[in-house]
């Protein structure tokens, strides 16, 4: 698939990862981090008040450091990542007590974290964790709009109709949940997921929605957001990764040629608009300046690239290859930080466009880097 020359390349970055997760992971084995405070690792565990049920133990990115030392235990074989993983699996226990401040993203904390525990070791515990998320997951679903309902009411907004792109992460712990149990329920709710998001969310260029709110007693569509992005009719990019990879995992769970197809066309779509210097905007449609961006966006995108690399016919292949390179050898030469001065590798995510904050590290960024790094030696632990 690669070069010599990007064969060492990856060589290269690989052991720059193995040699700075190596000590990161000891400094940070107690806490689950989010973002960086004077490049230290801050705590979602502790740092939070604890009846801040949104943004503590409840938040919806603390899975990913124990998909991260999932990550390294696969590619190094040392135990010590086993064990730190689990102490942040052991930790999310406290957020099945904290019900109301658990919503959609269920997926994106138990499939790195207790379906990857499962998958490697067998450990019964974790498989009830993870069934007991997709169980919660699968009662989100609204029957008359075919979706599963993304967020708890915020504030005093009601969001009963509301769905949104980032859910095609989620739903993958339904796929998991049939697998594993022989129960159709879990995959039919997927897939009808799946289904509803082709429709609702992806538009006819390739581009997507990120909120889309829908009649939740009678179905159908009543408005779109922008959500995250620059303003509604906007690109945000990283709405743009979870479509993207997002069906692929659809694809790679089903074999239904439409979610394969879906991804393609937001694949190419975001392949065409990625700029000369490599660097991805927060969103494709926002204005020259400031020049705000998203290596996040970059990290995932990478990762879907390269999966759709795998199914596609020889002639087709070089295309998704070479963007993902294109992607990750930016953030490699001008997107990461390799020293001791910060906890994070991916400088310069941003969230939300409209937010206070742009140019931070943000956990999954680093956590998608790895895991298309990875990817790309064709070694990779498929957590999805």
């Amino acid at each position: 698939m690669l070069q010599a020359n990007d064969q060492l390349w990856l060589s290269n970055v690989i052991d720059k990862i193995t040699t700075k997760m190596d000590w990161v992971s000891e400094k940070s084995r107690n806490k689950i981090p989010y973002t960086t405070v004077n490049g230290v690792h801050d705590d979602r565990n502790v740092d939070n008040p604890s009846d801040n049920i949104t943004d503590g133990i409840n938040w919806w990115t603390n899975g990913f450091w124990g998909g991260m030392m999932w990550l390294m235990h696969h590619e190094t074989g040392n135990e010590k990542y086993k064990a730190i993983a689990n102490i942040s699996e052991d930790m999310l226990d406290e957020c099945f007590q904290q019900y109301d401040g658990l919503h959609h993203d269920v997926g994106f904390m138990w499939l790195p974290t207790s379906v990857a525990n499962y998958k490697v070791t067998g450990k019964a515990e974790s498989k009830k964790r993870a069934m007991h998320a997709a169980n919660l997951l699968a009662g989100r679903f609204n029957l008359a709009g075919g979706f599963i309902r993304a967020w708890n009411d915020l504030g005093e907004q009601d969001t009963r109709g509301w769905a949104i792109i980032d859910c095609m992460f989620n739903i993958p712990l339904l796929y998991w949940a049939t697998e594993e149990s022989g129960d159709p329920r879990f995959m039919q709710i997927a897939m009808k997921h799946a289904d509803t998001a082709m429709s609702a969310f992806v538009r006819p260029d390739g581009s997507v929605n990120h909120i889309v709110e829908f009649d939740p007693f009678n179905g159908g569509v009543v408005k779109t957001y922008g959500g995250q992005g620059y303003e509604e009719g906007s690109s945000w990019t990283r709405g743009q990764t979870w479509a993207l990879y997002g069906f692929m995992m659809s694809y790679i769970h089903t074999g239904k040629e439409e979610y394969l197809n879906t991804a393609k066309r937001i694949a190419h779509y975001f392949i065409a608009n990625i700029p000369e210097s490599g660097i991805i905007p927060i969103d494709f449609r926002q204005p020259k300046e400031p020049a705000y961006e998203d290596s996040t966006a970059a990290a995932i995108a990478a990762c879907g690239l390269i999966e759709i690399a795998k199914v596609v016919g020889p002639h087709e292949k070089d295309v998704y290859v070479q963007a993902a390179l294109k992607l990750l050898k930016t953030l490699d030469e001008s997107r990461s930080d390799w020293t001791k001065d910060s906890d994070c590798i991916l400088i310069n995510g941003s969230s939300a466009y409209h937010n206070k904050d742009h140019h931070t590290a943000i956990i999954y960024g680093d956590y998608y880097f790895i895991e298309a790094i990875f990817k790309l030696k064709g070694n990779d632990l498929y957590l999805w």
